[in-house]
């Protein structure tokens, strides 16, 4: 009798880590879909493995002698599981040839981004829900699987490791427990009945990072150490640097232009920040705010713009900064940091308070604000005669928009 008579809306995919045990695929199934209530069965099996791994797993698990994957279903009554030869996922090498083996630092790197884009594709689709075993290949292949997960896996995926009873754990003869007797010789050359092994999963917890990615990554082609680093950056402490001279930012980790106007309003709340000032209300929708136009222009002339676009900003402001020119240049900002920075723009985003009236501010601390073009962070004073504060100028490799 078939375990499972309605199929679950999502596609279920186990994606697996094989070395010269290609074991940890049946085992793993059995686990899932035999031996826990309810029933996880998959709908595909995907195993990402080398050169000399795929050889052992298309011998054991495919083709109809042994034909190991194919009895598991049958023994255990369980539904057809799409697994064939181009299931099977082969590392490639420096040299884009398959890797026979893990073995230098270049084919771990190897190893550790193909892992990683794998991982990514499987996530990236909103049907799949997946669960991936690190039980097999060599402990570097396992750890990259789960740190990919970490990295890109959502709520509803899963990481897990087989357990095996001994004495068939690590026993070439041993695929998973059948309902029949059926002796084997295990690891230690005494005999075992099959019938009597047991099969769990540990299920491993892990944290989603996938938040801390930016869409270029989420839906692109991903190395697995930009991931890594684009994760780090999410999580690291915030911390803002303008050097309005240059028209850059360096936010999370990453250094950028922005457009003057842009610049400006972000300097305006940053320099707050590193006050310490209170929160401040929006202009009048309706009415110009003739000090709110005042506090935007004295940084926006620091910052510099074309002579054009500088009279046009002046012109438009002449009697004040209104609540649509402020709303219309906060949404601008945002979008800018949010394409740059991904969901680590979180922290440099000006903050509306949350409740009415409104009130804006960059929730930063004093200490997270650093101005770079000679004036000290939250200071507009000239410094003490007979010093010189040297201006720290961020690098210009990109030109400004």
């Amino acid at each position: 009798m078939n375990k499972e008579t309605t199929k679950p809306s999502l596609r279920r995919i186990l994606l697996a880590v094989t070395g010269l045990s290609p074991q940890v695929v049946t085992e793993s199934i059995y686990a899932l879909a035999v031996a826990q209530d309810p029933p996880w069965i998959p709908d595909a099996v995907r195993i990402i493995t080398t050169g000399d791994g795929a050889e052992r797993a298309r011998l054991s698990l495919l083709g109809d002698e042994p034909g190991w994957f194919r009895r598991l279903l049958d023994d255990h009554g369980l539904p057809p599981v799409e697994f064939d030869g181009d299931s099977i996922l082969v590392v490639p090498g420096p040299d884009g040839r398959p890797l026979a083996d893990i073995r230098t630092p270049e084919d771990n790197a190897c190893a550790a981004d193909f892992i990683c884009e794998q991982v990514r594709r499987l996530t990236a689709d909103p049907r799949t829900e997946l669960h991936v075993s690190i039980a097999g290949g060599r402990k570097t292949m396992g750890y990259y699987l789960g740190y990919a997960l970490s990295l890109f896996g959502r709520p509803r995926d899963r990481l897990s490791h087989v357990l095996v009873s001994e004495p068939f754990e690590s026993s070439w003869d041993f695929f998973y427990p059948t309902p029949y007797s059926r002796v084997i010789q295990t690891r230690d050359g005494n005999l075992a009945d099959t019938r009597n092994a047991a099969v769990t999963l540990a299920e491993i917890p892990f944290v989603s990072l996938r938040h801390g990615l930016d869409r270029r990554l989420l839906e692109g082609e991903a190395r697995f150490s930009e991931a890594v680093a684009a994760a780090s950056r999410a999580l690291a402490p915030a911390h803002l640097v303008i050097d309005r001279r240059a028209g850059r930012v360096r936010a999370a980790g990453t250094e950028f232009s922005l457009p003057p106007a842009q610049l400006a309003l972000l300097a305006v709340f940053a320099r707050r920040a590193a006050e310490g000032a209170p929160p401040l209300p929006a202009p009048p929708k309706d009415a110009p705010d003739a000090d709110w136009a005042r506090r935007f222009l004295a940084e926006y002339d620091a910052v510099g713009d074309e002579l054009a676009a500088r009279d046009r900003t002046h012109a438009a402001l002449a009697r004040g900064m209104d609540g649509d020119y402020f709303s219309v240049l906060k949404s601008s900002l945002h979008r800018t940091l949010r394409q740059r920075l991904g969901a680590a723009a979180a922290p440099y985003l000006i903050d509306d308070g949350g409740t009415r009236p409104r009130r804006y501010s960059l929730r930063l601390p004093a200490a997270a604000v650093r101005f770079m073009d000679g004036k000290l962070a939250g200071r507009d004073t000239a410094p003490p005669a007979g010093h010189t504060v040297t201006p720290e100028p961020l690098s210009t490799g990109e030109p400004r928009p």
